[in-house]
């Protein structure tokens, strides 16, 4: 199995570095204040394919996934609010679970708060600080990077690029430009905890190193989030992390996916296309949302678009009638398969599935060969077919779940065909025509006659 490294700038042959505790894998989890957005949906679901790869490849899987429920931003949502930070992050960590099981994301093996690891966060932070790694000033803990010489090897970034990055955190107090906080005063109705060092919060990239270490000590094996999270987030963990356990790295492999724009634009609420995964599933089954998030391969960037959409939806559409022919429950989560039963030109397609993803993970490719295994697949194969869809997160409903329409999705659609039909009676007929290509976006298929419009998914 090949993946690449981050910190390498390469793909490199991964295997756990010890088989009895299995495959150790870390990634980066939301930060609770607002409902999840298409970015957030995009890391959750490559690192939940990379799970599930995992599992198949290597048996043993511990993943570790965090809630980052102390924050800024948090605490700015609860004053806006006018409700506890308690309130805002157990509200937003609910709405994420919902979205991401809705996407058919696993649970991780666990999911550490932050502020469960108060005690080991300072304790991390007192070690730094007995070590010269760390300093306090004015009530701040600050994490000197002189002390750790291949700082910025991560995101390779030169030391100008470094400096240009610390200075929205501009402090008199840093002994450098580039330090950054490990522990900072809380005052007023600040969330806070008694330290050595005050009254205070952690900073944000100590409690990833302290979360992951407290699973996995000093050294694991893989290190995942979105490729925003290079610098600093990440270059900071591994600073803490190697200086605090005087290890030469803290994971031996770093995977970032890229970044999602919307119809080629950065997705921003200033440009109005700020898109989360709880509006679109409106609009949207969860399954052809999750197909979208893995057209492109995991480390380049996707562009969201309604034509993608569109597209994601037919393409579902067409597996799903395909597989209602059969009379296998392919839905079910276990599947007993026997090998002998599968068609040769099928078993050659699900060798070079397996061999896509054993290649950094290439859904795009893997897709594509589970498309032709639909169009080959005979008898037995469709169980075949339905183990390696559940590989990708599909294939969880029967089709005659996948074609049930939700009765507000009716409602709405016989509302905007109602619209429609007002729009002939006035003759506005770019209204009328707008509204069927608006349903046609969707799947739905409008049919006149005299005796009425009917509508049909397609």
């Amino acid at each position: 199995m090949l993946l690449y490294n981050s910190l390498s700038r390469q793909k490199e042959v991964f295997v756990p570095a010890d088989n009895n505790r299995g495959v150790q894998m870390y990634v980066c989890g939301p930060t609770v204040y607002d409902f999840a957005h298409l970015g957030n949906a995009r890391a959750m679901v490559v690192f939940d394919v990379l799970f599930r790869v995992l599992q198949k490849r290597f048996g043993k899987v511990t993943y570790v996934r965090n809630i980052t429920d102390v924050d800024d931003k948090i605490y700015a949502a609860s004053c806006a609010q006018n409700c506890s930070v308690a309130d805002i992050a157990r509200r937003f960590e609910d709405e994420f679970l919902a979205d991401m099981r809705a996407l058919s994301v696993l649970d991780p093996t666990h999911a550490p708060h932050a502020t469960e690891f108060i005690p080991q966060i300072i304790a991390m932070i007192d070690t730094l600080i007995h070590k010269g790694a760390a300093y306090e000033a004015e009530g701040h803990v600050l994490f000197s990077v002189s002390h750790f010489p291949t700082y910025g090897a991560l995101s390779r970034k030169s030391q100008e690029e470094l400096l240009a990055g610390a200075r929205v955190d501009v402090a008199a107090y840093k002994r450098h430009p580039s330090d950054f906080v490990l522990w900072k005063p809380s005052e007023g109705n600040w969330p806070g905890w008694n330290s050595p060092w005050g009254f205070g919060r952690p900073g944000w990239h100590i409690e990833c190193s302290a979360m992951s270490s407290h699973y996995f000590g000093s050294t694991f094996d893989i290190h995942g989030g979105g490729i925003d999270l290079i610098f600093p987030h990440h270059e900071n963990e591994r600073a803490q992390s190697c200086c605090a356990y005087e290890t030469p790295e803290m994971a031996r492999f770093w995977l970032h996916n890229g970044h999602l724009t919307v119809q080629g634009k950065k997705m921003s609420k200033s440009l109005g296309n700020f898109q989360t995964v709880r509006e679109l599933r409106k609009s949207y089954h969860p399954e052809i949302l999750r197909y979208a998030l893995m057209t492109a391969h995991y480390r380049q960037p996707l562009d969201w678009t309604a034509d993608l959409l569109a597209m994601s939806r037919q393409v579902l559409n067409r597996w799903y009638r395909a597989l209602a022919h059969t009379q296998i429950l392919f839905w079910e989560p276990d599947i007993e398969i026997e090998e002998t039963l599968v068609s040769p030109a099928v078993q050659d397609l699900v060798d070079e599935f397996d061999t896509a993803l054993d290649d950094d993970l290439n859904t795009p490719l893997a897709l594509q060969k589970l498309n032709k295994m639909i169009q080959e697949m005979q008898g037995q194969d469709v169980r075949m077919v339905a183990r390696c869809g559940h590989e990708l997160g599909l294939f969880y409903q029967s089709a005659e779940t996948w074609f049930h329409s939700s009765k507000e999705d009716v409602e709405d659609i016989e509302q905007k065909i109602q619209e429609r039909q007002v729009a002939k009676t006035a003759r506005d007929f770019q209204r009328a025509d707008a509204i069927r290509k608006e349903l046609q976006q969707r799947g739905i298929f409008l049919e006149d006659s005299p005796q009425g419009t009917t509508w049909r998914r397609g």
